[in-house]
């Protein structure tokens, strides 16, 4: 009987044994996988915790991280787990975007699929796919189809980035509702997400319950000078990724944005998440560079995109933003006449006659289309009393003819762009987008600017939110289903959805050119930020081209952009957009027309792109060629410090001669005393060129390089 008992307790003894040297043994194996210079490490803790590493030429840039899901009843995805299998399999393929800042993409990674079953009963499955890239990581998690797991709820995401240090950061805080803050530079250690949003006034709607939170693009650059990109890509019916930073150990930790009742998403197996992207280079050249997040993106849904087409736009809209106009056509919404009709202010912008102006404009210039702002019933009380039913998407005002608009654009050349602002009320906006969209196809409209101004409905959900995702990705697809060209305004930041549905052409989704009228304005170090962060996700529409620099706003003569007017020229390169505004007022170009010459020929889709120099929050030099064109196209700008802009031209056609107008900052050009002094100068140049060109405080320079023609004989070749 004795023996009996020994030899069971010998049994039990030897079988704990043996399941803790296996899961002692597989704790320490690591399954790794890189690409050049980038290399990646998978590996379960002794509780079978899931952990990554990440290494630049062998350096660690992220530390052991945990990785994991919780569900809403407690249950979750982050330990007890053993591999039951995984496997690398190498991608080298090309594909050509439908619009972009290049002709053809390469998608080149190693991908290691990690395959795990929980110890635990049920034994539920998670799989965590990770690809390597020459440049960085994507990583996300997928639950395959199985017996316990069909519906199920997300109540949070527990992926962290363990950084190596105290990094030099550019952050905005983790608000759920607005991506436009003015960019803080400061070490991890220095993040207070409080601080900057109550002092962030000129923000109607901020929601930023984590002191310690940031927003995503998340740029830092390391002591040592690694520079490090954190983000996410290919967001859909998930909740967005905000960081939450410990100050302490550098550590991120996901923070997804909830939504009414505080779930994250609604999902059912089999499922994929999002990509998390970490994005590694020891040059600020190649994080632009970077196309990681669109590869991690779907191929386009869209078959047929001959329909899809890039274009410059003037619009009835900056002379509102300065006071010129309104939006609204009558005082307030009471303001009526016997018969119950509104009582028109004479301050209303979008007139028929108004329009037709900027439609003259459009047409003389080459500019192919004209938005228009304020065309439709409901700004009169539109905004800030969270209000449902506010817009009618198909009854313009009065004094908007659209069909005589309509025949008058058509006969000059010229498409019109409308405007659905929703002012958050993004139900009532899905169940008049196909009426609107049909009324848009009825009078030839081929693009819509989308807007979510205030307080989303349906109420407590956020801008960032599940809902929401969902909401902007459904516009996309309607918009897709009529051949209607999206710019959306005030929603979540990009994660290179354009890829999948390229009619969503560029998204605000940060802090733009608007606040230099309604606020202080942008610092002039912001437009070397923003690529490097909100950029990075794919186009912006940061509305460019402000040439009246000071004296814009009535009853404000201090209120000023924070640029120079060269600078201006250059952000039609450096802020990228296949749908670019054209911002200012015409008669502001018409003072101008030697400069806005280069507004007329830059293009907006591009054959090729070169990243020739950057430093964020310092200075960006980019270089492209236009599309089926030998024409190139330079846009360099700086912070408040001037510096001098070298640009060698080596990318040009070998043994061929170009001529580079130049259009520089002039000699006693600043952006705070005197931004609209500006040069022109034109010179013979060729690939063995190096051009030197002056940048004021806060200024830049465009440059655009035409192959020489015999028209341009006795020009002086540039020394």
């Amino acid at each position: 009987m004795h023996l009996i008992n020994y030899s069971r307790k010998l049994l039990f003894f030897l079988f704990g044994l043996a399941i803790f040297c296996g899961a002692q043994a597989q704790s320490a194996q690591t399954i790794q996988a890189g690409m050049g210079r980038i290399k990646l490490g998978f590996k379960l803790d002794a509780d079978g915790r899931p952990l990554y590493k990440v290494y630049f030429d062998g350096k660690p840039v992220i530390n052991n991280s945990y990785l994991g899901i919780k569900l809403a009843n407690d249950s979750a995805f982050d330990k007890h787990f053993k591999v039951i299998g995984s496997e690398k399999t190498t991608t080298d393929e090309y594909w050509e975007p439908v619009w972009g800042e290049v002709k053809r993409i390469r998608d080149h990674y190693e991908q290691l699929t990690v395959h795990l079953k929980q110890q635990d009963a049920p034994g539920r499955l998670m799989n965590i796919v990770f690809r390597v890239f020459e440049d960085g990581v994507g990583f996300r998690y997928e639950f395959p189809k199985q017996p316990d797991l069909k519906y199920f709820i997300v109540a949070d995401e527990l992926t962290e980035f363990a950084l190596t240090g105290d990094h030099k950061t550019f952050w905005i805080p983790g608000d759920y509702d607005t991506n436009e803050y003015r960019y803080t530079t400061s070490a991890l250690s220095g993040v207070d997400a409080w601080k900057v949003m109550k002092a962030a006034t000129d923000i109607a709607v901020r929601v930023t319950p984590d002191q310690y939170a940031v927003q995503t693009p998340l740029m830092m650059k390391t002591a040592d000078g690694l520079y490090v990109n954190i983000h996410e890509a290919a967001l859909m019916d998930y909740s967005s990724m905000q960081l939450h930073v410990d100050r302490a150990t550098f550590k991120l930790t996901a923070r997804l944005v909830p939504d009414a009742v505080g779930n994250k998403a609604y999902l059912h197996a089999p499922y994929r998440t999002p990509w998390r992207t970490i994005i590694i280079s020891d040059k600020a050249t190649d994080i632009l560079a970077s196309k990681t997040i669109l590869n991690l993106n779907d191929p386009s849904k869209i078959q047929n995109t001959s329909w899809i087409k890039p274009m410059k736009f003037v619009g009835v809209w900056w002379e509102m933003q300065t006071g010129k106009s309104t939006w609204s056509y009558a005082n307030n919404a009471d303001t009526l006449t016997k018969a119950g009709k509104l009582i028109p202010s004479g301050m209303h912008g979008a007139t028929t006659a108004n329009v037709k102006r900027y439609i003259d404009f459009a047409a003389k210039n080459g500019i192919q289309g004209v938005l228009v702002e304020g065309w439709n019933t409901g700004w009169e009380d539109w905004f800030g009393n969270w209000k449902e039913k506010v817009f009618s998407f198909v009854t313009p005002y009065p004094d908007f003819d659209i069909k005589a608009i309509t025949q008058y654009a058509k006969a000059k050349g010229v498409k019109m762009i409308m405007h659905n602002e929703t002012s958050g009320s993004a139900t009532d906006y899905e169940r008049q987008v196909d009426t609107a969209f049909r009324y848009m196809k009825k009078f030839g409209y081929p693009a819509v600017k989308t807007g979510y101004v205030g307080k989303i409905i349906p109420r407590g959900e956020h801008h960032d939110g599940a809902w929401m995702i969902g909401h902007y990705v459904r516009v996309a697809q309607k918009a897709a289903d009529y051949h209607i060209m999206l710019d959306a305004h005030e929603p979540v930041r990009p994660t290179g959805l354009q890829r999948t549905y390229p009619n969503w052409m560029a998204s605000e989704a940060g802090r733009g050119n608007e606040y230099n009228a309604f606020s202080d304005g942008n610092l002039p170090e912001h437009e070397t930020i923003m690529p490097f962060t909100r950029l990075m996700g794919w186009p912006m529409d940061y509305t460019p081209g402000i040439f009246k620099i000071k004296g814009y706003m009535p009853g404000n003569p201090t209120r000023q952009v924070h640029t120079t007017l060269a600078k201006q020229l250059a952000l039609y390169i450096t802020m990228y957009s296949p749908l670019q505004m054209v911002a200012d007022l015409p008669v502001n170009y018409e003072k101008h027309l030697d400069a806005f010459q280069f507004i007329r020929d830059v293009a907006v889709d591009w054959d090729d792109t070169k990243i020739i120099t950057a430093e964020p929050g310092e200075y960006i030099t980019i270089a492209r060629k236009e599309k089926r064109s030998p024409n190139w196209f330079i846009g360099t700008i700086t912070n408040e410090n001037s510096r001098d802009a070298l640009i060698p031209l080596d990318f040009l056609d070998k043994n061929k001669k170009y001529v580079a107008t130049i259009y520089a900052d002039g000699d006693d050009a600043d952006w705070k005393n005197n931004p609209e002094s500006y040069k022109i100068t034109k010179y013979f140049v060729d690939a063995g060129t190096q051009l030197n060109v002056k940048l004021a405080n806060g200024g830049g320079a465009a440059i655009s390089i035409k192959p020489a023609t015999d028209k341009d004989k006795g020009m002086k070749f540039y020394k």
